[in-house]
């Protein structure tokens, strides 16, 4: 397991990352339309909803991987349209579900190309980014393995690899989509853990999560979509109830409280009929 961040980062200038009344398509076909969302700063929100409701696109809004057609997206109240692609790379990360891995790049070198938004023609390396790197590295437990070549990696250790890239990138706004997924129990909770621990950071946190209980567990802030619009949003007590889980889910389930955490858990409902396994 990976030791926690502890360095804070950024400017202690308020700022802010929101979507205004944006419509967002593919082709003619509109996934978010009117959508207003402004993302909640230094904290770790978990972005739930079931497939095909618009939260990866939602993301890439938040990045300016997708571009609005009506709306916009815009950061310290500027739309990302007028910011130049270095100065939005120096403050927000877009980890995308799959991303592409360059052929025979070496783990540290993919964790250095985060460093790439700071460079220039004439300064392809700076001073103070091998420290950057080398914590980086360290921060998500892949320094063992720095000069292996990421296409021979597993999937929990490719995870990491990329998410130290989005470490070395050193922006204030990371945004993950579905970054546990295909992932094994364990390495999904460690991704968990690099999440809050890039909150504790000073890092504003933003991830697509399927998995309910793990949202209502790490994160600190819920936003809930069905069908391109947002229909809730708060911490996971104000949020997960069961006629939000039936309504939005389509799924009947009780809701408890996690024993370890205080949380809420989600417990469906069994079907009539199925047997109880008593130990």
């Amino acid at each position: 397991m990976s030791a926690p961040l502890t360095e804070p980062i950024g400017s202690a200038d308020p700022s802010s990352l929101r979507l205004a009344g944006a419509t967002v398509a593919y082709a003619e076909r509109p996934v978010l339309e009117g959508f207003d969302l402004e993302v909640s700063r230094g904290m770790f929100t978990a972005v739930i909803g079931p497939n095909g409701c618009g939260k990866s696109t939602m993301l890439k809004a938040l990045a300016r991987t997708l571009r609005p057609r009506a709306g916009a997206a815009l950061l310290d109240g500027r739309p990302l349209a007028q910011w130049r692609s270095k100065a939005i790379a120096r403050r927000i990360a877009l980890l995308p579900q799959d991303p592409v891995v360059p052929e025979g790049i070496t783990v540290k070198a993919l964790v250095a190309r985060g460093r790439h938004p700071y460079h220039s023609p004439w300064r392809q390396w700076l001073s103070g980014d091998d420290e950057v790197v080398a914590e980086a590295l360290r921060a998500t437990g892949v320094e063992q393995i720095a000069d292996r070549p990421v296409a021979g990696l597993s999937g929990g250790q490719r995870q990491r690899v990329w998410i130290a890239m989005i470490l070395a990138q050193d922006t204030e706004y990371v945004l993950l989509d579905e970054p546990t997924s295909f992932l094994d129990i364990a390495h999904q909770i460690e991704v968990l853990h690099l999440c809050q621990d890039m909150r504790d950071q000073g890092r504003t946190v933003v991830a697509v999560l399927h998995d309910l209980n793990q949202a209502a567990r790490y994160a600190d802030h819920l936003v809930v979509m069905d069908a391109g619009r947002i229909v809730a949003e708060g911490s996971p007590s104000e949020v997960l109830h069961a006629e939000l889980v039936a309504e939005v889910f389509d799924l009947q389930a009780e809701i408890a409280e996690d024993p370890q955490s205080g949380t809420p858990m989600v417990i469906p409902v069994r079907r009539a009929g199925d047997q109880v396994i008593r130990s």
